[in-house]
């Protein structure tokens, strides 16, 4: 039989019996495939669960993809939505809320009810639908949640930009009513309004405690989400003071001692008001607590709080000439270990402007006190930056909360610090204190 011959009869013998080899690959390789996805799926689920925290301490949008993956790890982890704001675990911490520009501030009609937020340790950037906008502004950030004021009533909000989970707070206006409240102070509604830091925590049984500090007041207001009024306590801060929220507790950098002769910084801690234990009627204030100290040996000039890493830091110059900057960690200062800090890793610090001949955003390398621009172009040429611009301008203004909550990138425009619309309701609001960021 010639071979030609051989071949015929057995392609036609394969086609009567139905045989055909493409098929038998496409589903072994099905068969290998849903056999694969079959044991993922099929994992225990305290081990998934497990493994959905672990994903989670990196980026609460990787564990959303996580729960989106199948079934069945979707119902053994647990749901962000309606804890967003409840549950620490669920903060998004390294998630800011991305400045415009031109003028496009959350809620603006051209923005069609989304607002951008990028991520300051990877850089993406993701879009949201968040139409609470329409008559609300936002005040400040902490933990990745921003705090709201509804313009009609000045009730205020935590919400959670990625599961829409909000805490009501009392209105700000209720401050009006505190026979506490300044005369002064009544007559000017702004001072209200601009917040240089906040802070909340959650107790054991779900209740929220804000506490906000006002720049202009040098005070401390607190409230609760079962509150009905806004509060303050008896003592008042020190004009000196440069707040931080870290931990649902707010540090403050103390200087009065330094212009009053004293040979220490003080570094203040305010921990929130503790209800457990409490009698009913009664009303727990906030405490403060000197929990380090700095000698002015070491440190002439301390400006800043900053957190990084989960470490505090204290950031100030050596000498009254701004050049060379000094940084320790507070957990040192605790332990009376005055011991300058020389590397922050990869994380990157800006402390205001820096005058480099021309007006520029500047850089320092610690380890060898070195300036340098960190941005292209100055950064005010007849009140107005250069564009375009790149996204380090953006960043920046995420910690010039005047400029953030507004739409505008700092230095952009001389009236930036004007709102254009609804100015009855939001004539203040802004934070004015000193810019910094770490990431």
């Amino acid at each position: 039989m010639s071979s030609s011959t051989y071949r015929k009869r057995r392609r036609s013998a394969a086609a009567a019996c139905g045989i055909s080899k493409r098929p038998r690959l496409v589903a072994s390789s099905a068969a290998v495939s849903d056999e694969s996805s079959s044991s993922w799926a099929s994992l225990p689920a305290d081990l998934v669960g497990l493994i959905g925290w672990r994903v989670l301490a990196s980026d609460l949008r990787d564990y959303v993809r996580f729960r989106a993956v199948c079934a069945h790890w979707r119902s053994s982890s647990l749901s962000p939505r309606g804890r967003g704001v409840v549950d620490p675990r669920f903060h998004p911490r390294r998630w800011m809320m991305l400045p415009e520009g031109h003028g496009l501030h959350p809620g603006h009609g051209k923005m069609r009810g989304y607002i951008r937020f990028f991520n300051l340790s990877t850089g993406a950037i993701v879009r949201v639908l968040l139409p609470l906008f329409r008559d609300h502004c936002v005040l400040d950030s902490v933990d990745g949640l921003l705090l709201l004021q509804r313009g009609q009533d000045t009730v205020i909000r935590l919400l959670h930009p990625f599961t829409g989970d909000t805490a009501e707070l009392p209105p700000l206006a209720t401050l009006m009513r505190l026979p506490k409240a300044n005369l002064d102070v009544r007559r000017t509604w702004k001072y209200f309004r601009t917040i240089c830091a906040t802070s909340f925590s959650v107790s054991a049984d779900g209740v929220i405690t804000v506490m906000i500090v006002f720049h202009k007041l040098s005070m401390l207001a607190f409230a609760t989400s079962s509150d009905h009024q806004w509060n303050v306590p008896t003592w008042r801060l020190s004009p000196y003071r440069r707040p931080i929220s870290f931990r649902g507790k707010i540090y403050m950098l103390d200087n009065t001692p330094l212009y009053g002769g004293s040979r220490d910084i003080q570094i203040i801690q305010i921990a929130p008001p503790q209800y457990e234990g409490i009698p009913s009627g009664s009303c727990p204030t906030p405490t403060q607590k000197l929990v380090a100290t700095c000698p002015v040996s070491k440190m002439c000039f301390p400006r800043y709080l900053a957190e990084c890493d989960s470490e505090i830091l204290v950031i100030g110059y050596r000498d009254g000439f701004f050049r060379h900057p000094l940084v320790y960690g507070l957990s040192d200062l605790i332990l009376d270990r005055v011991v300058p800090v020389t590397s922050i890793g990869d994380n990157v610090l800006f402390i205001d402007e820096r005058i480099l001949n021309e007006k520029y955003l500047a850089q320092c390398q610690l380890s060898s006190c070195t300036w340098s621009p960190a941005a292209d172009g100055r950064i005010a040429i007849h009140g107005a930056v250069l564009r375009p611009y790149s996204l380090i301008y953006h960043i920046y203004t995420s910690c010039h909360r005047a400029s953030w909550n507004k739409g505008a990138i700092c230095y952009q425009y001389k009236d930036q610090l004007v709102w254009k619309v609804k100015r009855k309701w939001r004539e203040g609001v802004s934070l004015t204190c000193n810019t910094l960021i770490m990431f």
